[in-house]
């Protein structure tokens, strides 16, 4: 048997092929490690998107507690059951309210501030206190500066348990 050298100063020449026997399990070798390098390759594309997904679907979590920790939910409630009397100043008029006698207190929803033209017109704000706490507005001198001597008069407040609110000093509306 003779053996085939290249040399090495020829440089179009091929490469030694092996023999007969030994090309055909060599041939076969490749090949499945071919195959099994395309399948991973989709895989590698489905890793990306479920790990984009996963980040996208943290932050999203992430977004919807940090709203309702947060206040959105309060800030949506407000838009949706807004204050229609939280602007108000002297010189406005409220419509209609429940009536009330005495130091007697009552929950009203649906005060709105009307022209005071109009025939819903019923109380005159005479004034505004702002920064006030509950007990404040409670007190019987919390509108005291606004109304006259012996003139009846009105304390309508919006104030959230524990925090600051407005007070108004209504009187009823001649």
């Amino acid at each position: 048997m003779s053996e085939q050298v290249a040399s090495p100063s020829a440089p179009d020449a091929a490469p030694p092929q092996p023999a007969a026997e030994t090309s055909q399990p060599a041939a076969e070798t490749p090949q499945p490690a071919a195959e099994a390098s395309q399948p991973a390759e989709p895989e590698a594309k489905n890793s990306g998107a479920k790990k984009a997904l996963g980040i996208i679907g943290a932050i999203v979590v992430f977004l919807v507690i940090a709203g309702l920790k947060f206040g959105i939910g309060s800030a949506i409630g407000n838009y949706l059951n807004k204050d229609e009397t939280a602007d108000a100043k002297a010189g406005d008029c409220i419509a209609e309210l429940p009536e009330i006698t005495g130091t007697k207190e009552e929950k009203v929803d649906g005060a709105k501030v009307v022209s005071c033209t109009s025939t819903d017109a019923a109380y005159n704000v005479v004034g505004r206190v702002d920064g006030q706490t509950e007990a404040q507005a409670k007190a019987p001198t919390s509108c005291e500066q606004y109304l006259k001597q012996g003139e009846e008069g009105y304390v309508f407040y919006n104030i959230e348990p524990g925090k600051t609110g407005y007070v108004l000093c209504l009187t009823k509306k001649a």
